[in-house]
């Protein structure tokens, strides 16, 4: 992980960065729609209140509900389509400031124009954090002004002075906790970004090392054997010319099979893909052996996602088991299941047919020697993913291969 000069943080093995100005961009603009949001319906709420009371001034408070319902849609609509905007509190506020005053002299100072200041209190806390405490304690002065006019005008009972003194008040506290809320959100969002790039580079560097054991037990150790073939190769080619033949037909056969090893290894990194669903992964690798062999395959999948590695050994061991079938059971149907352990801490792969089947040897390397390598690469697979193998077969029975894989 590398800190650039713009203040991006990158992560080694993966494309996903972020900048914390890109964070608090997407913060605001979220936090502000909501604000916005909340704050038309509550003040026509109230403002529709007064209406439904029998106002003796109607229409300003009609005014006030249209002026509300425009502005809010067009103000959502800019953080929507330009969220960036959010970069120039200034403007924005003294925009609020503004409508603040409209709402002032239409509402007449009544309870629409409190909610409406506590909603441009929270507004500011989410534009500018807690640097917007000047401005909440101008809005409070304000507010408090608004109730000093109307306590003089009119004689309200207690409960409604109790309201006046505390509304002014409620504005500071919805700006507070508007200001926390937008830190701890932009906290989480930066928290979850670097967990997804920490993610994306472990199965980077696991889809690295995965190639790397592969390439390892096959094509480097071909290759390794045609290079001690190649040195031996010049000096007997004068003194011991039956050995140089030999070498030279060692060396093209390794070509060959180093160039089949590489495809094969290719194929197999292609039967499986991440970004793609497991249960798609099993029915095309069951439908393109059904169509090339007319075999009946099905693939039953009980499993919504693995970890990169178990899924791709998996994977790799029901196509070779697919293979031993084409090649060796002259089976009519094969069904292929993937699915969970009744405490779901391990995976379970079953791969049936109803083929020939066969006598199975105390010792794999038995199979080995009589040149079946197929049930011993699935073995060696299974281990890698601390798995265990196991083979059930019987001679004009079928098989099943059952492989279980721990999910840690």
């Amino acid at each position: 992980m590398t800190e650039t000069a713009d203040g991006r943080t990158e992560f080694a093995g993966g494309r996903t960065e972020f900048a914390d100005g890109r964070t608090e961009t997407v913060v605001a603009a979220a936090l502000g729609r909501a604000v916005l949001l909340g704050r038309a319906l509550l003040t026509s709420a109230t403002a529709a209140a007064g209406l439904a009371i029998g106002d003796d001034h109607p229409y300003p408070l009609v005014i006030l509900i249209v002026l509300l319902i425009v502005t809010s849609v067009g103000q959502v609509a800019v953080l929507t389509r330009w969220p960036r905007v959010v970069g120039r509190p200034v403007a924005i506020l003294a925009a609020e400031a503004v409508l603040l005053l409209a709402v002032l002299a239409l509402g007449r100072g009544g309870v629409p124009y409190f909610v409406h200041a506590a909603g441009s209190a929270a507004l500011a806390g989410v534009l500018l954090g807690f640097a917007a405490t000047p401005l909440w304690l101008a809005q409070c002065a304000q507010g408090y002004a608004v109730c000093v006019t109307i306590l003089r005008q009119t004689t309200p009972d207690a409960a409604v002075a109790v309201y006046l003194i505390a509304a002014p008040v409620a504005g500071v506290l919805a700006g507070v906790v508007a200001a926390i809320a937008a830190r701890a959100l932009a906290r989480q969002m930066r928290l979850n970004v670097q967990r997804v790039a920490i993610a994306q580079r472990d199965a980077a560097a696991l889809e690295r090392a995965r190639l790397a054991r592969e390439l390892h037990d096959s094509v480097a150790k071909t290759l390794r054997g045609m290079s001690l073939a190649a040195v031996a190769l010049p000096g007997s080619v004068r003194r011991q010319p039956a050995l140089a033949e030999q070498l030279a037909g060692a060396i093209s056969e390794g070509a060959a099979a180093a160039s089949l090893q590489a495809r094969e290894l290719l194929e197999g990194l292609r039967l499986d893909s991440p970004d793609e669903a497991l249960d798609v992964t099993l029915d095309r690798l069951c439908g393109r052996f059904s169509a090339r062999t007319g075999i009946d395959t099905h693939a039953q999948v009980h499993v919504a996602e693995l970890p990169v590695p178990i899924r791709y050994e998996l994977t790799r061991i029901a196509h070779e088991a697919l293979t031993n079938i084409e090649r060796h059971a002259h089976a009519t149907r094969v069904t292929v299941t993937l699915a969970l352990t009744r405490r779901g801490r391990a995976v379970t792969l079953t791969v049936r047919d109803d083929g020939d089947g066969f006598t199975m040897p105390n010792d794999l390397l038995t199979l080995q020697d009589d040149g079946h390598h197929g049930i011993v690469g699935m073995a060696e697979r299974a281990r890698t993913i601390d798995g265990t193998i196991e083979v059930v077969t019987r001679p004009g029975r079928g098989t099943s291969v059952h492989v279980q894989a721990p999910l840690q």
